[in-house]
């Protein structure tokens, strides 16, 4: 086993969200725009994703209680290392104009979180097929905390490019 191999079994998981709340307000939402987000959400993760409805009403948002508003996969073992190594290796260099994650992303525990703003860099994704462009959110969580000195070593190691 590589030395890579060996520190992505320190990681727990990996969680990856979306929000569809913006989406939510165009008409034949629940028939055509939240299948088709599903999907292709679907296709990214390698997993079908939870439907996160909202909690509460709030009338300044037109949102109201119980609507999806979100999708969320949880990613651990096999799922969990195929999807950082395609982040790393092909997803974050298609990012146009990225120049690395800022540090500043991990937080206190030595989770790092950061989002990719198309969904169209992720290979499973034709320009061509995808009918609607949505933002990932990505955080990848260790099984043991790390202060963030030790986080960005760690995720250096991973392969995981940061700002210089």
């Amino acid at each position: 086993m590589t030395k890579t191999t060996n520190k992505i079994k320190e990681l727990e998981k990996i969680v990856v969200n979306t929000g569809v709340g913006r989406l939510s307000a165009q008409p034949n939402f629940k028939d055509k725009v939240l299948p088709s987000i599903t999907e292709d959400f679907a296709l990214i993760t390698g997993q079908k994703p939870e439907h996160r409805p909202a909690r509460k009403s709030i009338a300044g948002f037109k949102l109201r209680e119980g609507v999806i508003v979100g999708l969320r996969s949880t990613l651990r073992k096999k799922r969990m290392v195929d999807f950082l190594e395609r982040i790393v290796k092909v997803v974050l260099p298609r990012v146009r104009d990225f120049r690395g994650i800022d540090p500043k992303n991990i937080d206190n525990r030595g989770n790092l979180s950061f989002g990719i703003k198309e969904n169209v860099v992720f290979p499973e994704i034709s320009q061509d097929m995808a009918k609607i462009n949505f933002g990932i959110e990505v955080t990848i969580v260790p099984k043991s905390e790390k202060n963030k000195k030790e986080a960005v070593g760690f995720y250096k190691e991973l392969g995981i490019p940061f700002k210089k």
